[in-house]
């Protein structure tokens, strides 16, 4: 069992507040990602269910139990920084099964836990290995196979990816949603990139100055934005905004339009402009056209085209694909 529920959760500093109440439901189970611009309140929430901050009001329950005013060490849970927090002293071994020796289990059990642990993160070959010879991405497993053997009701994820090179991002997003298919325990992981939010979550809650924005899956935040500030923080190339004249005509204060739902032409079309940034990624390029009637938009094509910089071209939307925001930035359905 692994449910989180949030009831007029509230966290106040001084005369500032930093969460104002809020409700949240996590299934046990669930990967859920918070997400949203540094200063947005997430890593906040995450230490508030943690309880290594207590909350100013409302009620935080876990399995069912009110964990409002528990002690971290009571709640069941178990947390994975942003940096290692390894004894650099221990070898491998000594790491991971350092919470198991401060709660008293038997040397039997302790050298059961930490081998399947070993196990389920391919460090089997580390484990005599102190941690300045392991590399970052190897640091971080064995971070989370020290919070694995505690056998948690949830694992808190706190920016676990942010002080690695991007190759090494992939490959541990790969290796943690791997492992939460493989142990079926909810997790809740912080964030501030939206990539690893889309590509590992079940469900996002996208943070804005300590507000709940949305809540949903990848693909319902991604289709169907509440508003115009999910719309422009999920999705990569961000989504492109046009107002005045244009978005009048739909019946809107401002219309959003993804990168991929541009065409463009050198014949026709309903824009007019200037190409004034073509990223050739190889299987997709990436225009930044500077048109006359919609300011400058960010198209994303399929495979190699044959523009550059300076070349005058049409931009048209699909129209069955725009995004319509009202004054206040609310989605018009």
């Amino acid at each position: 069992m692994g449910s989180i529920v949030l009831r007029q959760v509230e966290k106040v500093f001084g005369d500032v507040t930093v969460i104002p109440p809020i409700d949240l439901e996590i299934a046990d189970g669930e990967f859920a990602v918070f997400v949203g611009p540094s200063g947005c309140g997430k890593s906040t929430l995450l230490r508030l269910i943690a309880g290594l901050e207590d909350a100013t009001a409302g009620t935080i329950s876990i399995d069912g139990r009110d964990a409002t005013d528990l002690a971290p060490a009571k709640r069941g849970l178990s947390m994975v920084f942003q940096s290692y927090a390894l004894y650099p002293h221990m070898s491998v071994r000594s790491n991971i099964a350092f919470p198991l020796k401060m709660a008293g289990l038997a040397q039997a059990d302790i050298d059961a836990k930490v081998k399947a642990a070993a196990e389920t993160l391919n460090l089997g070959d580390y484990l005599d290995r102190k941690p300045k010879q392991l590399s970052g991405g190897q640091r971080q497993r064995v971070a989370i196979g020290r919070a694995i053997v505690r056998e948690p009701s949830a694992f808190l994820f706190d920016e676990p990816l942010s002080n690695l090179d991007a190759a090494l991002r992939v490959q541990m997003r790969l290796e943690i949603s791997q492992l939460h298919q493989k142990l079926k325990t909810t997790m809740v992981y912080v964030t501030h990139d939206q990539v690893e939010a889309m590509t590992m979550a079940d469900k996002i809650v996208v943070l804005n100055k300590g507000r709940i924005e949305q809540v949903g899956s990848p693909l319902e935040l991604y289709r169907r934005p509440a508003n115009r500030f999910v719309a422009g923080f999920i999705g990569s190339p961000k989504m492109n905004f046009v107002g005045g004249a244009i978005a009048a005509a739909h019946g809107a204060a401002t219309i959003g339009i993804r990168p991929e739902n541009l065409a463009v032409s050198r014949d026709a079309g309903d824009w007019l402009g200037t190409i004034v940034v073509a990223e050739h990624l190889g299987s997709d390029t990436f225009l930044h056209i500077a048109t006359d009637a919609a300011g400058t938009l960010t198209i994303r094509v399929s495979g190699e085209v044959p523009v550059h910089h300076g070349d005058r071209v049409f931009v048209t939307p699909d129209a069955s694909a725009l995004h319509r925001f009202d004054d206040k930035g609310i989605a018009i359905r």
